[in-house]
C-alpha cells in the first residue's frame, strides 16, 4: 500500500494573467524550469490558471485548451512530472448554448490521465451564470494510486472530499483562486480536510489580482495529519518536496475514521404532513437553500421514475414529491389502481438519495400542495406543455421557474403493469 501515492508533490503559484493562456504557459514553464523537480512529481497550479476568470470570453477561450492540453503534456514529458490545475472545459450538449465546466486536468508525460469537475460553482462570484456544475465524481486512478480532486469553492463541503477517499484515494488536490480577505478559511480548511479525510493534499492557488479581488497565494502541501509540509507566500513561488507514503499508513494504522462510514439515518423520517413539511421547509429557506417540486403516482418505482427524479433534484438544493393518495390514484387511473398502497410507495421513494421529502396528497391535482410550499423549481416531464403544468402560474408569479424534463427510459408503469398481466 506504501508505494500507491506519488513519490513528491508541490505547486506552481502565480498570479494568472486574464484572458491570455500562451503568457500563463510561459510562465508556468519558466517556474517548472527552474524548480527543476525530480521525476514523478505532481505539481498543482491555480484554479483557471491559463485564463483567468475571463467570463466574457470564456467560450472562446475554452477552445484553446486541447490547445493549452498539448503543451502541457509536452511539459509533463520534457521533466517527467504530473501537471494538474483546472481549465475552461467546453461539451456540445444538446441546449442551444455549449456548456462551460471548470475542470481539473491531471496531465503526464503520455497525456491526460483524468479529469474532475468542480462541482460547487461560486455564486458570489457568478460562476452559477456561466458554468456547469460537474457530476458526482470519483477518484482519478494513477500510476501512483488515485487521486482526488477539488476546485477552490468546493472545498467548503467535506462530503465532496470524504466520498473520493473513501473509494480509494490517498492524495487530494486543490486548485483554487482563493481570496486574501479568507486566507484563514483556506488555511483552516485544508487542514481540516487532511485531518478527517487521513490523506495528503497538495493544494495550487494564485496570487496577485484575481480580477476584481486579490488573492491569498499560501499553496500548500499538507500531511495526512494536518501538519503543513511546505507553503508559499502571498507572491508568486514554486516548490517540492517528498512524501512519506508511511505517515499515511502510520496514521490510519491507529485508527481510520475515513474508513468507518454507519448508516445513521432513517429514509422513514421522509415521510412527512403539509404542516411538517412547510416548518422544515421554513428552516432550509432561512440559509438561502432551493425547494425543488414534483408529484406522481409513482406506483411501481421503475429507472425512468429514477433518472427523472435524480434530474429533478439537481435543479435545487432540496426535492420534495408529491405522492398521490390511493384515492386520488384510483381517481386517475381507476379501479385496480395503485398496485402498491400509498404507505409502500411513500416508503420506496423515501429510500431515493435524491428525495428529502415525500408528502401525500388526497386531490386530483396537487394545486394546492404546491400554493402552501411556492417551491423555486416546480419539476415536470417534458411532455407536458409549460402552460397545462398545475402551479406553474403560482410558482412563476412568486419567482420561481418551471423545470421541464425529458424522460431518459422508454418504460412506463402501465407498461409494466401489461407484461405481467401477459405472462400470467
Amino acid at each position: 500500500m506504501s508505494s500507491l501515492i506519488f513519490p513528491r508533490a508541490g505547486f506552481l503559484q502565480f498570479a494568472v494573467a486574464l484572458g491570455n493562456p500562451a503568457a500563463n504557459l510561459r510562465k508556468a514553464s519558466g517556474m517548472l524550469k527552474g524548480l527543476a523537480p525530480p521525476p514523478d512529481s505532481l505539481l498543482l497550479l491555480p484554479e483557471l490558471w491559463a485564463t483567468g476568470f475571463d467570463y466574457a470570453h470564456a467560450a472562446q477561450l475554452a477552445d484553446e485548451t486541447p490547445v493549452v492540453l498539448e503543451e502541457v503534456k509536452g511539459l509533463a514529458e520534457s521533466h517527467g512530472v504530473f501537471l494538474a490545475g483546472s481549465l475552461l472545459e467546453k461539451v456540445v450538449g444538446v441546449e442551444e448554448r455549449p456548456l462551460l465546466f471548470n475542470t481539473i486536468y491531471l496531465t503526464g508525460p503520455l497525456g491526460v490521465v483524468g479529469t474532475y469537475r468542480k462541482q460547487h460553482l461560486f455564486g458570489l462570484w457568478q460562476e452559477d451564470l456561466f458554468f456547469t456544475t460537474g457530476g458526482c465524481a470519483g477518484p482519478i486512478p494513477t500510476g501512483h494510486g488515485q487521486v482526488a480532486g477539488l476546485v477552490c469553492y468546493d472545498l467548503r463541503f467535506p462530503e465532496t472530499a470524504r466520498r473520493q477517499v473513501f473509494a480509494g484515494a490517498r492524495l487530494l488536490m486543490v486548485s483554487a483562486q482563493w481570496p486574501r480577505v479568507r486566507l484563514d478559511h483556506w488555511r483552516i480548511l485544508l487542514q481540516a480536510r487532511a485531518i478527517e479525510n487521513q490523506v495528503f493534499i497538495v493544494a495550487g492557488n494564485g496570487c496577485g489580482a484575481g480580477g476584481p479581488h486579490e488573492l491569498c497565494g499560501h499553496s500548500m502541501v499538507l500531511g495526512p495529519d494536518g501538519r503543513v509540509l511546505a507553503e508559499a507566500g502571498e507572491g508568486e513561488e514554486a516548490q517540492c518536496i517528498d512524501l512519506q507514503a508511511g505517515d499515511l499508513d502510520q496514521s490510519r494504522s491507529r485508527f481510520c475514521s475515513v474508513g468507518e462510514r454507519p448508516f445513521l439515518s432513517s429514509n422513514g423520517d421522509k415521510i412527512v404532513t403539509l404542516a411538517e413539511l412547510t416548518a422544515r421547509l421554513r428552516c432550509i429557506r432561512r440559509q438561502g437553500s432551493r425547494v425543488a417540486f414534483t408529484n406522481g403516482c409513482f406506483d411501481i418505482l421503475h429507472s425512468g421514475h429514477v433518472a427523472y427524479l435524480e434530474q429533478a433534484r439537481r435543479a435545487a438544493d432540496c426535492l420534495v414529491v408529491g405522492l398521490n393518495s390511493d384515492v386520488s390514484v384510483r381517481g386517475l387511473k381507476g379501479a385496480g389502481r395503485p398496485i402498491n398502497r400509498e404507505e409502500d410507495r411513500a416508503r420506496v421513494l423515501a429510500a431515493l438519495g435524491c428525495v428529502d421529502f415525500v408528502v401525500i396528497f388526497g386531490e386530483e391535482t396537487p394545486l394546492e400542495l404546491i400554493r402552501a410550499i411556492l417551491p423555486d423549481v416546480l419539476v415536470k416531464g417534458a411532455d407536458w406543455p409549460e402552460e397545462q403544468i398545475v402551479g406553474g402560474v403560482e410558482v412563476k408569479a412568486a419567482g420561481g421557474r418551471v423545470l421541464r424534463i425529458p424522460f431518459e427510459h422508454d418504460i412506463s408503469t402501465s407498461g409494466i403493469i401489461s407484461r405481467l398481466t401477459n405472462r400470467g
